[in-house]
């Protein structure tokens, strides 16, 4: 009888014990994915600059600033005015080393506004970039997935149909954008960019 109890309560505790363990599919979902930009880390990501809409004669404006619960903020107003209507920041160029990955994992909290992520495969300050759209849910934290695949490039707001496929080893520049005539104050707030493989 007691190696019965000892057993009984035995099994109790593990059972306990495994209902607190993080399930094995966060173990795989970290093992499948790379950081690649940790926003609590000003360090690594610091300067990003804006592009905003003044470069065609707008008065669109933004910026991204780092926060104390150790994200990021992409914020500013977007105006049509003089034929303006976009905002944007983005990264340095770096070597971000995205080879053999599928794609990009956001987490971000935004405002209800669709959001474009930008990428470039050169250090040049102007050319092709191969962008995505997605959509935010207002002040709710959201993992977004972009595969590489869904990415098209273009030029100055142009689609470039014959542009080569985005190369992920290739990326250089990352960069965040707000447009197609949502106009006024916006803010998005990103914690970390991933790269990402399958679709865990």
């Amino acid at each position: 009888m007691f190696h019965l109890r000892s057993a009984f309560r035995s099994g109790c505790a593990a059972l306990l014990f495994c209902m607190f363990l993080p399930p094995v599919l966060s173990a795989q979902h970290s093992m499948n994915t790379r950081i690649i930009i940790d926003f609590s880390n000003t360090a690594s990501w610091e300067p990003w600059m804006p592009v905003n809409d003044v470069v065609m004669g707008g008065v669109s404006s933004s910026e991204i600033s780092a926060t104390d619960s150790g994200t990021a903020v992409f914020r500013g107003t977007v105006s049509l005015e003089n034929n303006g209507g976009f905002a944007s920041v983005r990264s340095g160029p770096a070597e971000f080393d995205m080879e053999g990955y599928d794609g990009i994992r956001l987490r971000v909290r935004g405002d209800g506004s669709d959001y474009r992520l930008r990428l470039r495969t050169t250090d040049s300050f102007d050319g092709v970039a191969y962008q995505q759209t997605f959509g935010t849910t207002a002040g709710e934290w959201i993992t977004v997935d972009i595969p590489f695949a869904d990415f098209t490039a273009s030029f100055r707001g142009r689609r470039v149909p014959d542009a080569p496929a985005l190369n992920p080893a290739n990326i250089r520049q990352i960069g965040f954008l707000i447009a197609d005539r949502q106009t006024g104050p916006f803010a998005l707030e990103i914690a970390e960019i991933r790269a990402y493989v399958g679709s865990d």
